[in-house]
């Protein structure tokens, strides 16, 4: 969870996205297509951290599993970790990373998380380059996580953050989530195939025999 979306470098694009437009799924979808890598063969990978253990820290996780449950990811670079079963959270983010490190080499990061900031600003999802922050609401010191971020403004940053966490109605946490997965879904269903590899074929001379 990110205390506020005024965490990244101000030179840095960062959109921001009302999760109740009408064209919110399609804004999404489109941001993140700007962000990937297009041309070589690299997986695409989702870590959605968070918790179920707190409504406003379980956008990363409802993100997750309703990813998981679109099977067509499954045969596509994108994979996906952090769901309500199998959380990625404080306790377990380093080692959940040099995992899916080793797993996936050269990958390309998105970090999906829950964030904290202006009342006018909640219910915003941001989408931009660089990393996400997790803990930094709560004041724990995490690894940075992600070439990009998708983060989702669930509740008011500025006193008792972790009882704000604990209060977010979680009823905005899942439309928020499932917006955040259509678009990403719907980015998927978009995104460039990997070029066909074509076989190399050995070619030998006959050999003329006497």
């Amino acid at each position: 969870m990110n205390l506020n979306p005024n965490l990244f470098n101000n030179k840095t694009r960062l959109s921001r996205i009302l999760h109740e437009e009408a064209d919110a799924t399609n804004q999404i979808s489109q941001e993140l297509l700007n962000l990937l890598p297009t041309g070589k063969l690299q997986p695409i990978v989702f870590v959605c951290i968070g918790t179920d253990r707190s409504t406003g820290d379980s956008l990363g996780p409802l993100v997750g599993t309703l990813l998981q449950e679109k099977s067509e990811l499954g045969t596509s670079s994108f994979h996906v970790y952090g769901t309500l079963d199998d959380p990625i959270h404080a306790m377990n983010l380093q080692e959940k990373l040099d995992e899916i490190k080793k797993i996936h080499v050269n990958a390309f990061i998105v970090g999906i998380d829950a964030c904290l900031g202006k009342l006018k600003s909640v219910g915003i999802v941001q989408i931009g380059k660089g990393p996400v922050k997790p803990g930094a609401g709560v004041n724990k010191d995490l690894p940075a996580v992600g070439h990009a971020h998708i983060t989702g403004i669930v509740n008011v940053s500025g006193f008792m953050e972790f009882m704000v966490l604990q209060n977010t109605r979680l009823n905005l946490v899942l439309k928020m989530a499932k917006t955040i997965a259509e678009g990403i879904n719907e980015a998927q269903r978009r995104y460039p195939a990997k070029p066909a590899i074509t076989p190399f074929t050995w070619s030998f001379k006959k050999e003329k025999t006497l």
